[in-house]
């Protein structure tokens, strides 16, 4: 069964002022295995190194990439994220933080918090996203 995604919409229409292009959703009900990732950083899953860049597009393909990558050794895929909360170091990044974002998550439709806060554990991190999936019965 795949999982339900109540009052969809696209952050294009709900921020039009931001150039924004996020299929996100109100309410998701799943059933299933819930796997909780971390938040995730800019760096190497298996070095904990971090990439070099300092620019938020940068750190957010890597943070995305690092989820994608988790979410598949846990046996899922990226269609059954129910929840991100998204934190950044600097509201300036927000476009270019969700932007990215949304490159990994068109069509599916989570719901989706976002913080600003005024620091990470490292420094040199923009951005950190902690993800929840739900796999299918």
């Amino acid at each position: 069964m795949a999982h339900t995604r109540l009052r969809k919409f696209n952050t294009a229409d709900t921020y039009p002022e931001q150039n924004l292009n996020n299929d996100l959703c109100q309410a998701v009900v799943a059933r299933g295995a819930m796997v909780f990732l971390r938040g995730q950083c800019p760096q190497d899953l298996d070095t904990a190194e971090n990439i070099t860049s300092s620019d938020p597009v940068e750190q957010t393909h890597k943070v995305m990439q690092n989820i994608r990558q988790l979410i598949g050794e846990a046996g899922g895929e990226m269609a059954h994220l129910c929840k991100v909360v998204v934190y950044i170091t600097d509201t300036r990044h927000r476009e270019a933080v969700y932007r990215t974002m949304g490159d990994y998550i068109q069509d599916i439709h989570p719901v989706s918090t976002g913080l600003c806060v005024t620091a990470l554990a490292r420094p040199e991190w923009l951005v950190e996203i902690d993800a929840t999936f739900v796999i299918p019965e």
